[in-house]
């Protein structure tokens, strides 16, 4: 086998996906490393748990990668890993809460959060199931199915509760049966009804209100709603233009919360200063160019909604993330993927990036050489 043929799949994908990894297996210890010592006594725990995670990820992107026969689009596999998901969303609610939440499932000691997994077993679903019924997608017995799924797993996540997720699941179907041909019209219908779901559930709990109140006057609650927002503007202030220095941050001593998981863009831009978050966003947006471009050369329609829907659920919750940690969005519980701590959510994006690297090589095949 040539070198060539060995190399078949996006190589510059899979090598901003080695930096951004890298990059977050080091802000995960710089941000991490005093909180650990206090509560562990051992300044390197969530590093390594992050090195865990990263290893078992790319061990699944070799195996997507050295397959040959798309075992992701068969019936048996898309429909056993959607039920599997919602076998545990459902068992995440039986589960010990964490944090005032129960978005974990928590077997022999190893803890996994299903709505991770949820991301890439619903854009399998949705993908296979628009070309399968691709004559009759928009009828309304047809899209009865995706909806009601879709209802369940998004009820199920909001249970949990995890706004970000669900919201974030609403847009990826949406994306992804607009490229599989549902009109516009049905989208619309879809979309009210989805924002009637979450306006609803938005006002149920005070601390959710007080959030977005936060957000919208965060300088006149500094130290309730807004506290978490103005910690990480006073980080990103800190840094300036070429930061503090690599381990130099000091809003990770405990001044601002989750540092090293929802706000570690923080931390980075605290100790790179304004350079160095241009350059993770300019990795995060070379993502985006050749995910899209993978989607614009695959062969089929499955693969171009696949390749589309994973790589807009990375870049998306990454944009996400980056908003809400500059304040121009109100704070909630988004990782931003594949650089926050969290081995459910760097496993499950290192297993999407895999799907893409394994639709690649079809387009390589299809176009007889590799194409960079």
């Amino acid at each position: 086998m040539s070198a060539r043929r060995r190399l078949s799949f996006d190589v510059p994908l899979l090598a901003v996906t080695v930096m951004l990894v890298v990059l977050g297996v080091f802000f995960v210890f710089s941000s991490s490393s005093f909180m650990a010592s206090e509560k562990y006594g051992q300044s390197f725990h969530f590093m390594i748990q992050q090195v865990v995670g990263a290893l078992a990820g790319l061990a699944l992107i070799a195996f997507l990668t050295s397959v040959k026969k798309p075992f992701f689009l068969q019936p048996g596999f898309v429909y056993g890993l959607l039920g599997l998901t919602v076998l545990l969303l459902l068992l995440c609610l039986a589960m010990p809460s964490v944090a005032h939440t129960n978005r974990w499932v928590i077997l022999f000691g190893v803890r996994f959060q299903p709505s991770e997994l949820a991301k890439i077993s619903l854009i399998l679903f949705l993908a296979t199931y628009a070309e399968a019924k691709k004559d009759t997608i928009n009828e309304i017995k047809t899209l009865a199915v995706p909806v009601a799924v879709l209802i369940v797993a998004i009820v199920l996540v909001l249970l949990e509760p995890d706004f970000g997720t669900a919201v974030l699941l609403a847009a990826l179907a949406a994306m992804v049966l607009f490229i599989g041909g549902v009109k516009l019209r049905y989208l619309a219908a879809a979309g009210l009804l989805a924002l009637a779901l979450f306006g609803f559930y938005l006002v149920q709990a005070d601390y959710r209100v007080q959030r977005i109140q936060g957000f919208l006057s965060a300088d006149k609650d500094v130290l309730g709603a807004g506290y978490q927002v103005e910690q990480s503007k006073l980080a990103f202030g800190t840094g300036g233009l070429i930061g503090a220095g690599l381990g130099q941050s000091t809003q990770k001593l405990n001044f601002l919360p989750y540092a090293h998981t929802d706000f570690i863009f923080a931390i980075l831009g605290e100790e790179t200063g304004l350079l160095g978050t241009l350059l993770t966003l300019g990795l995060y947006l070379f993502f985006l160019w050749r995910g899209l471009k993978i989607s614009l050369t695959a062969p089929s329609p499955s693969y171009k909604m696949i390749a589309a829907g994973v790589t807009l659920a990375i870049v998306a919750q990454a944009l996400m993330n980056m908003s809400i940690v500059l304040g121009l969005g109100p704070a909630k519980g988004t990782p931003l993927p594949l650089l926050s701590y969290g081995r459910s959510s760097l496993i499950c994006t290192l297993a999407a990036v895999g799907l893409l690297l394994h639709i690649s090589q079809k387009r390589s095949d299809t176009w007889g050489q590799v194409k960079i």
